[in-house]
């Protein structure tokens, strides 16, 4: 026949469970593979993690084990449930503060020494690629050499401590049972959870007919599928881990449009790179168009020396020729065809003259040239001062907005020693 059971891995069907002593005992004994014939529940040790982060359930047992010997002793038993995935670090803060509590500590013993100690991990999710349902970590004791030493009895020193650790990954119970654990834990199997109301497990009470303990449990969890304080606190877990699930959703699309915003800044980091270079490069060229320049005015400069040094040559001539028409005159009566040489000597030179005005019309016409450019080199000087002084008043303003210098360094692409030249 069909049952319906609670489902124990809701916190409030698990802290229901547990609070009965035989159903304790018959758990803890099946984890430990040891018969425990006394449990002890801390009281006031059901504890849930703050609900804006996780459900994580702890309960603290002190469990009287008999060994096979007949010999009975004490120990602590930390037993944390969770449903979803957390950090190790919350499970180490708790053991922590378990190793430093008084009340642990054997009050009768010569060294006072803590109560040996086992952390049981039921997991509502997979660890990592282990792919076994219960795993065991138990610690051993090593020489040098790394060969295994043995004692007797426990050291009461070294079993306080280290502790051993029980992992039981919910996930992966399948169905399977292999032994009194896979028995014990079936009813933690998930894949059972019914379809229409996760918050009940579907088993045959067949599976479990003639195992007393079984039955006792399986009736424990329909008395609480049936008590309807505990369906009311199942419905409030329900509401807790769908707000869980809605703000991871939130959570996972926040973070998309930082990445797609991180993706944004980083081509315009880029592009701003690509001007950079390409200021750069024309920074480049304009220095290289600039000693051109001024290696042209040199040029023009020489030129115009050169010219200064024929018209001299000119005027020294001229001076000649005029002495030498006045020798001429003396000499017109005898010398009419060498006036008549000398006249057209004359306007040979006049020819000359005009040539000489006319080159020099030329070197003027080129002057102006080269101040109407030097002119259009002034203009690029006095924009690119405009647009340093636009980028500088841009850097105060993100400052002054808050920004850091070094979140506008990265904006701009530029190094913080670069950003400080354009601060005022």
């Amino acid at each position: 026949m069909k049952l319906y059971l609670a489902n124990p891995i809701y916190d409030t069907v698990f802290k229901y469970l547990m609070e009965d002593e035989r159903i304790a005992r018959t758990i803890l004994s099946a984890l430990l593979k040891k018969k425990v014939v006394k449990v002890e529940q801390r009281p006031h040790e059901y504890v849930n993690a703050t609900r804006n982060s996780i459900s994580m359930f702890r309960i603290d047992f002190a469990a009287t084990i008999c060994e096979d010997n007949g010999h009975e002793h004490l120990v602590l038993i930390e037993l944390q449930k969770t449903w979803l995935e957390t950090e190790t670090l919350r499970f180490r803060q708790y053991l922590g503060a378990q190793y430093n509590r008084k009340e642990n500590i054997v009050e009768e013993s010569k060294d006072k020494h803590a109560l040996p100690m086992v952390a049981v991990y039921l997991l509502g999710h997979r660890v990592g690629n282990i792919n076994t349902p219960v795993v065991y970590v138990n610690h051993h004791t090593y020489d040098y050499d790394g060969n295994l030493v043995e004692c007797d009895e426990p050291n009461p020193f070294v079993e306080s401590l280290t502790h051993n650790s029980i992992i039981v990954q919910l996930p992966l119970l399948h169905g399977r049972i292999n032994n009194r654990l896979d028995k014990i834990l079936s009813v933690f199997d998930q894949t059972n959870a019914s379809k229409s109301n996760k918050q009940t497990i579907e088993v045959n009470e067949e599976e479990y007919t003639g195992d007393s303990d079984m039955e006792y449990i399986v009736r424990r969890l329909l008395s609480a599928a049936s008590n309807p304080d505990v369906r009311q606190d199942m419905n409030v877990e329900d509401e807790y881990f769908k707000a869980i699930e809605d703000r991871d959703t939130e959570l996972m699309v926040r973070e998309k449009a930082i990445k797609e915003r991180d993706e944004a800044i980083k081509e315009r980091d880029e592009v701003l790179e690509e001007q950079k270079r390409t200021l750069k490069e024309r920074d480049e060229a304009l220095e290289e168009q600039k000693r051109t320049l001024k290696e042209r005015d040199e040029a023009l400069k020489e030129q115009k020396r050169t010219l200064q040094e024929r018209d001299e040559a000119l005027k020294e001539q001229k001076r000649t020729l005029q002495e030498r028409d006045e020798a001429l005159k003396e000499q017109k009566r005898t010398l009419q065809e060498r006036d008549e040489a000398l006249k057209e000597q004359k306007r040979t030179l006049q020819e000359r003259d005009e040539a000489l005005k006319e080159q020099e019309r030329t070197l003027q016409e080129r002057d102006e040239a080269l101040k109407e450019q030097k002119r259009t080199l002034q203009e690029r000087d006095e924009a690119l001062k405009e647009k340093n002084r636009l980028l500088s008043n841009a850097i105060e303003g993100m400052l002054s907005k808050g920004m850091t210098p070094q979140a506008i360094a990265s904006i701009l692409g530029m190094s913080e020693s670069e950003l400080m030249t354009y601060q005022k």
